[in-house]
């Protein structure tokens, strides 16, 4: 009798192996096409997209070439620089040292940088959620003149500090990669250590991210994207000191990592439960006009579902991640030509899969 019932219900369970398999394919074919609009040139520089849904990869591909002069083809494992995706590591860098009673984000940056001019009416949480009002660098005309130098953090602040600002501490949100420099030499000041040594010691090795690190053209990076140009052809990024985008924009990571990242931060390990809840509030302008960027990241929407989002751009790189809470769906874009951005491409992925979802 049990063999009978057995038998009867194979049948049963090889169809619904079968549906898994074809919603497999599926899945992976629409995200497929929604790549190759954008990544389509096998023989140039390419990129690396993993989906996951609930801390699990669902998609994992890579495409192009991570190396165009050895004809090495991109693989998933690749690292990437993620220009100003690092400012989530610095945001929680910050926060860690409050957890640890070190400094606390309504702090004047005054208290730690003492001759920064206005620096009495500008905070932390001001540098965090860009609206401190104070020049940013990378807009600045003379940045050529820095862009080869290797500078200490002290000489970065010292290159910007004295310009004028463009509005008072809390007026406008304006995107703004000088106040993620200011907050990395706080880092630098408070903890008594380098940024790349307290990132890598208090986020990367605590979370097991052993292919992120502080960017370097000279180390030997196992598994390195070379990064290029495409100004009419190929060529080699152009070289700039990576003391220059510092905080704002010197790390680097793979799509593996940035999902153990996703994944510390849903688990609270780094910080507890209620400073998560700060990184991501929508916050308020001084006339109580909210805004869309929380801790290190935009709080934003696809669909009508919110997001967390962030994309990043320095010589050669590219790069976009989109988290759905209510989904617990992360999609995560690395390329190695700044021609060619994932960021659309994150987007339309993370709409596809969202709805995907809804329907299920």
């Amino acid at each position: 009798m049990k063999s009978k019932l057995l038998r009867k219900g194979f049948p049963f369970l090889i169809t619904v192996f079968a549906l898994q398999a074809t919603y497999s394919q599926t899945l992976e074919t629409k995200i497929d096409s929604v790549i190759t609009t954008v990544f389509k040139d096998k023989e140039g520089p390419g990129g690396v997209f993993l989906v996951a849904k609930d801390g699990k990869p669902i998609y994992r591909k890579a495409y192009g070439k991570a190396n165009l002069e050895l004809d090495v083809a991109m693989k998933p494992e690749n690292v990437f620089q993620i220009g100003s995706m690092t400012k989530q590591f610095t945001a929680f860098g910050i926060l860690i040292l409050q957890e640890q009673g070190k400094l606390q984000v309504h702090d004047a940056i005054s208290k730690y940088i003492t001759e920064y001019p206005n620096g009495n009416s500008i905070t932390i949480h001001q540098l965090l959620t860009h609206t401190s009002g104070i020049k940013d660098f990378t807009k600045m005309k003379s940045i050529m003149s820095i862009a080869k130098k290797d500078l200490t953090p002290e000489e970065l602040v010292d290159f910007f500090k004295d310009e004028p600002v463009d509005f008072q501490p809390g007026e406008q949100f304006e995107y703004n990669n000088s106040g993620y420099v200011v907050l990395g030499y706080i880092i630098e000041l408070v903890s008594g250590e380098s940024y790349e040594d307290f990132i890598g010691q208090q986020i990367f090795q605590k979370v097991g991210m052993d292919n992120s690190r502080y960017a370097s053209d000279r180390d030997i990076v196992k598994n390195r994207a070379y990064g290029y140009h495409n100004r009419g052809e190929f060529s080699n990024k152009m070289y700039v000191s990576l003391s220059i985008p510092y905080a704002s924009g010197s790390l680097m990571s793979s799509v593996d990592d940035m999902l153990k990242w996703q994944e510390a931060i849903n688990k609270n390990r780094l910080v507890s439960k209620n400073t998560i809840h700060n990184v991501f509030t929508k916050y308020t302008l001084n006339n109580g006009e909210q805004f869309t960027y929380g801790y290190g990241w935009h709080l934003k929407d696809i669909d009508g579902i919110p997001t967390r989002e962030h994309g990043g751009s320095i010589f050669g790189f590219k790069s976009m991640g989109v988290y759905v809470p209510s989904l617990d769906i992360y999609v995560i874009g690395f390329s190695n030509c700044d021609c060619n951005s994932p960021t659309k491409v994150t987007k339309d992925i993370a709409s596809f899969v969202i709805n995907e979802k809804l329907k299920n």
